[in-house]
């Protein structure tokens, strides 16, 4: 499902200035994935025979690629709170694919996905590549992603997921589903498992659409990349680590879910000003 509120911005030509702006920049960008990509690809297969699961060398490849990326783009991170080292998962609100390389650039995470993004041109190979975890929303597959979570929490993973279900205009932020909750509730997991809540909201350049960086709907990827690097100037991403919730101190997912959702809105609205 992807939110729509049918009210999409004017997609506006980009001019002569504005593709040498997504050359400068989207050169760059390739060339770091086209290197540092495969270096990942290659190091996973010893990391794996060594380490397994535990991934101690290459989620740094996959943060130094973002925090590039990001600086490339010239997006500004704005970053407060810090990202608890305790074992544990994330939560954000999810605007914009740039979540990806925002989020990706403060602490190394692996991503829980819905399945749909293993299929995606470009960035399902990136996802897969990375260690994302792809998920079914399917009550039948509750027992089996259950059971990955645990196999990567175990391993030291810190895995990010985004209860929406969706991404937004970077307008709003959507109730949380608790159904991806009961995971981490779970007897195996809950009595020593933290899950940290993040803000994070895009400010736009000067003299654009305030949901400039809004990724949702049936929004084009291809024209949402190419329109933020042709930006003649690039705004600021506010990331708002929140304090750690104990999973122990709440009585069910839903009471867990809307604690997170809370603490997320808060920031949000926070983040506007």
């Amino acid at each position: 499902m992807h939110w729509d509120d049918g009210n999409w911005p004017e997609d506006r030509p980009i001019t002569w200035a504005g593709w040498l702006r997504v050359a400068g920049r989207g050169v760059p960008l390739f060339v770091l994935h086209l290197v540092c990509f495969p270096a990942l690809l290659i190091l996973r297969v010893p990391e794996k025979w060594i380490w397994g699961y535990r991934r101690p060398i290459t989620p740094w490849i996959t943060q130094f690629v973002c925090i590039s990326a990001c600086w490339i783009m010239g997006l500004k991170r704005n970053v407060s709170g810090v990202p608890s080292p305790a074992r544990g998962a994330y939560v954000a609100n999810h605007s914009s694919w740039l979540d990806i390389f925002v989020l990706n650039a403060s602490k190394r995470i692996y991503f829980v996905s819905k399945a749909e993004v293993h299929a995606w041109p470009g960035i399902g190979w990136l996802a897969r590549g990375t260690g994302t975890v792809f998920i079914r929303r399917d009550r039948r597959d509750a027992k089996l992603q259950q059971k990955v979570f645990e196999e990567r929490l175990a391993a030291g993973h810190h895995l990010l997921f985004f209860p929406e279900g969706t991404s937004t205009d970077n307008q709003r932020v959507l109730p949380f589903k608790s159904t991806l909750f009961a995971a981490f509730t779970t007897e195996t997991l809950r009595d020593f498992l933290t899950i940290q809540p993040i803000s994070v909201r895009y400010h736009a350049p000067e003299g654009e659409d305030p949901r400039f960086y809004g990724w949702w709907g049936d929004m084009d990827f291809a024209y949402g990349l190419i329109k933020v690097l042709a930006a003649r100037r690039q705004g600021t991403v506010y990331v708002i680590y929140h304090p750690p919730l104990r999973v122990a101190d709440y009585p069910d997912r839903k009471a867990l879910a809307a604690a997170c959702e809370a603490a997320v809105r808060e920031g949000f609205s926070a983040a506007a000003r």
